[in-house]
């Protein structure tokens, strides 16, 4: 971890809650994973590699840090799954309602049940845009539906599920699965209009989970999940800066680091990645402005305006 407690070591000035407008929530779980074990010690792995980071961005010619980042307390809560995913969604909903941009890194996708529905209570009408080799819509698995295999499926329930990467599920997920809303690795190959065809069915509020695995292994091989066939850095780049340009991100999460000694490049990459993503949502904003996360609340009544449920503190 930082000598500061600082994410990336940046200075106290923009490290502090009041007036950052990024909360970095690292979840430090990694339960029901079942094969690559070690996600838990991928945000320690990520926070040190971020303070050898170079925090000008060449691309977008920002210094994103200087929208101010808080590097939150650490859940480490590992009693049960669901106990993770209460944690998860109870802190989670609190920094949005602060009106911060949240973001998370784990740990192992179960985490993301939490963080999801979170934001799926606070904004509305949202998009999950999910960036993983594995399906994840599971509806229980190994008696529990807080299994990292099951990470996506509620999501598939209550928002607009859109799923990328995929490259690997069990025949029983096609049960929840919405193949039209699903762009199979295989398949977007050899499709050059993939991204905009992506784009074109997400709502205005979109929500990003990224599951490492995404990645091709022979530039991400530290996840608990390798497999064969993944994205590209500069595709992934590129689809995520249009998704940024184009839609209002609410947050993100990023799991599934797994570091182990002899790889120091896949920690860097998961750093690097954050501070990309950053950067891209932030590339147009003055450092001086307000962040509006759009999670507003009505004077009146007390109730978010743009939320489908009643606000609640569960």
């Amino acid at each position: 971890m930082s000598a500061t407690n600082n994410y990336a070591g940046i200075p106290d000035e923009f490290a502090q809650l009041e007036k950052a407008k990024v909360v970095l929530i690292p979840v430090t779980y990694d339960g029901t994973s079942t094969w690559g074990k070690g996600a838990d010690k991928g945000p320690k792995a990520f926070l040190d590699a971020s303070e050898n980071m170079e925090l000008y961005d060449i691309e977008t010619g920002t210094e994103v840090y200087q929208q101010g980042i808080y590097l939150a307390p650490t859940i480490t809560e590992d009693s049960s799954a669901e106990a993770v995913v209460n944690a998860v969604h109870k802190t989670t909903k609190e920094f949005i309602k602060r009106n911060k941009f949240v973001t998370l890194f784990g740990g192992e996708h179960s985490i993301s049940i939490g963080s999801i529905r979170a934001f799926n209570e606070c904004f509305d009408n949202l998009t999950v845009l999910q960036i993983d080799a594995h399906a994840d819509l599971r509806k229980s698995y190994e008696g529990t539906k807080y299994n990292h295999a099951c990470a996506v499926h509620e999501a598939s329930q209550t928002t607009n599920l859109l799923q990328v990467g995929i490259r690997s599920m069990d025949i029983i997920e096609k049960t929840f699965m919405d193949e039209e809303k699903t762009f199979f690795a295989h398949d977007i190959v050899n499709d050059e209009y993939w991204m905009d065809k992506v784009i074109a069915q997400m709502t205005e509020n979109v929500f990003i989970t990224f599951d490492l695995d995404a990645l091709d292994p022979s530039i991400m091989p530290s996840t608990g999940t390798p497999e064969p066939g993944g994205l590209f850095w500069y595709e992934t780049l590129e689809f995520l800066k249009q998704v940024f340009a184009e839609k209002n991100v609410v947050g993100f999460d990023i799991m599934e680091l797994c570091p182990n000694s002899a790889d120091k490049s896949s920690d860097f990459l998961a750093a690097k990645l954050y501070y990309k993503m950053l950067s891209y949502k932030f590339m147009e904003e003055a450092i001086e402005n307000a962040y509006d996360n759009t999670y507003d609340v009505d004077a009146k009544t007390g109730n978010t305006t743009n939320s489908r449920f009643e606000d609640d503190e569960d």
